[in-house]
């Protein structure tokens, strides 16, 4: 295996220095040098639309979708896309609808909300829930899928890249949230230029191998030699059904996961919560553009290789363990490229990983700063304090990252399976919480507290539901398939959904109760002014919605 060249490593040198001047530029910039909470942790007013896209795509963009993406598309094809393209659509419902909601009622963390509209006790339990899963489920699984990723590309020993990786993010993350921003913007030129890069070289392969003309020809030569793997909604029959279970792709429970994921999450909208509505709008409109390039990037080098695979290439390189890993694929196709490219393609997936790790420091610093350490533990901490209190949040966290992911089994599991595993659980719930917080203003504290609760319950029922009775009869309507034992299992998606609409219910049922009992839930401040849209944002919603409609079309 051929590893990094002196001109790799001066590529990548020159992309760390840029980073790092532009970054110090950026924080010298400032005239309080980040004394101020609110210019730390949000970067109040002072993020472009732009760099609020381009961050928000490189805090999501990390090595879980260039291995595990591309893995999924050699395994699956371009339906694993959907992650991406519902997505893209998510931005925009959140655009028009949850970001005003934040802005007008001054919200600049997840439990503030929490408690704005129910109760301390619910915001609590779920600041301390964030936490957990911040540090011990994404922190960990992006630093050690990332070290992979890079070791395999570096030969640089394991143990040194978590090192580097984490050192690299508390740099960039120590400036705060206006930093991170706008270095992001970097992030993202160079994570989709050496993306880029290794698509080129992966179609170019292509049109070696097989005798095609150019790289239009070698598309059309991959949906001919691999048809099964340019459907976006899979048939019950497919294997990778239970993964992406058919039309609940489109209807389902991939809505609940993405806006979950991009709607009630600090890590992400963190970036929007300190802009005026029209820039935050603005610029998840364009991280709804760059969403659509991503499967590009991210998915076709990895189709690219499965056709490769079958006509005989990279044969002794898939194997692991004397089997057949779809996550090779990626890691395979870097190491084909000639020195130079090389160097820019790694540079494109630390990156990546590097402005994830510092988003989601960020946000643990956030979240702790702001909803524990100044109601709990010091409620006169002035602003400095504050500052430096986030700031050895973000040392401390990484360092527990650094210490526990090796131990968590993430390379067994896979990173992007290992994160679905643990939020898949919670999500369904929270998003109930917030989605009738938002526009039912019945919706009480109680029935609030049983979406955290109860939604993390009814999701491991329905995951234990299959060991213990037979469910072949779901497998008639599309809601049951067998996996590997045998066993007729509810996809993933599926029990999202069905969880999901079990909570809305129990919580409406609930409401009313306590209602009738005298309860007074508080509201939150909404003014149908608050969702009027301008003309550009209309013409690009409408603009990327159609695009994305001529792409489950064409690909069916």
């Amino acid at each position: 295996m051929k590893y990094l060249s002196l001109t790799d490593y001066l590529v990548f040198l020159i992309y760390f220095l840029i980073i790092t001047i532009y970054g110090w530029w950026i924080y010298r910039r400032k005239k309080n040098h980040s004394q101020d909470s609110k210019e730390y942790f949000l970067a109040e007013g002072s993020l472009t639309w732009w760099a609020i896209g381009a961050s928000l795509i490189a805090s999501n963009i990390s090595a879980e979708q260039f291995i595990g993406m591309s893995g999924s598309g050699f395994k699956m094809g371009l339906a694993i896309a959907s992650y991406e393209w519902i997505a893209a659509a998510t931005l925009i419902v959140v655009a028009v609808f949850f970001i005003p909601v934040y802005l007008k009622n001054k919200i600049y963390t997840m439990p503030q909300f929490l408690n704005q509209r129910y109760n301390g006790t619910v915001s609590m339990i779920m600041a301390v829930f964030w936490l957990l899963l911040y540090v011990l489920v994404n922190l960990t699984s992006i630093l050690y899928l990332g070290a992979v990723a890079i070791n395999s590309i570096s030969g640089i020993d394991l143990s040194y890249c978590m090192y580097a990786l984490a050192f690299f993010a508390i740099i960039i993350t120590l400036g705060g949230m206006k930093v991170i921003g706008y270095t992001d913007v970097i992030q993202v030129f160079f994570l989709i230029l050496g993306g880029l890069v290794t698509t080129y070289l992966a179609l170019d392969l292509v049109s070696e191998h097989l005798g095609s003309d150019g790289i239009l020809e070698s598309l059309y030569l991959l949906q001919e030699r691999a048809p099964e793997h340019f459907h976006m909604i899979l048939s019950q029959d497919n294997p990778n059904y239970l993964d992406l279970p058919g039309i609940s792709v489109l209807v389902g429970g991939m809505w609940i996961s993405n806006l979950s994921y991009w709607g009630c999450n600090q890590y992400i909208t963190q970036r929007a919560l300190g802009a005026d509505l029209k820039t935050a709008r603005s610029g998840l409109l364009f991280a709804a553009f760059l969403k659509i390039l991503m499967p590009v990037i991210v998915v076709l080098p990895g189709i690219a290789a499965f056709v490769l695979y079958k006509e005989g290439a990279f044969q002794q390189a898939m194997l692991q363990d004397g089997e057949l890993n779809p996550d090779r694929a990626y890691p395979v196709l870097l190491n084909l490229l000639p020195s130079g490219l090389k160097g820019i393609s790694f540079a494109a997936l630390t990156a990546a990983v590097v402005a994830s790790l510092a988003g989601k420091a960020n946000s643990i610093a956030t979240i702790f700063t702001l909803d524990i350490y100044k109601k709990q533990i010091a409620t006169s901490a002035n602003e400095k304090t504050m500052v430096l209190v986030g700031r050895t949040t973000v040392v401390i966290a990484m360092l527990i990252a650094v210490v526990i992911a090796p131990m968590l089994g993430i390379d067994k599991k896979g990173g992007f399976q290992y994160i679905q595993e643990y939020t898949g659980f919670v999500s369904p719930g929270i998003f109930a919480m917030f989605l009738l917080g938002f526009f039912w203003k019945g919706t009480t504290s109680g029935a609030a507290m049983f979406a955290t609760i109860g939604g993390f319950v009814l999701s491991i029922i329905l995951k234990v539901l299959p060991t213990i009775a037979d469910l072949s009869f779901l497998s008639e309507i599309g809601f049951a398939q067998q996996n590997a034992e045998g066993v007729f299992e509810i996809p993933f998606l599926d029990r999202m959904l069905i969880v999901f609409l079990l909570c809305i219910i129990c919580m409406v049922i609930i409401s009313k109760i306590q209602q009738a009992a005298g309860n007074k839930p508080k509201g939150l401040e909404i003014e149908k002014e608050m969702f009027k849209l301008s003309p550009a944002f209309t013409v690009g919603a409408l603009f990327i919605t159609g695009i994305l409609t001529a792409l489950y079309t064409l690909y069916w």
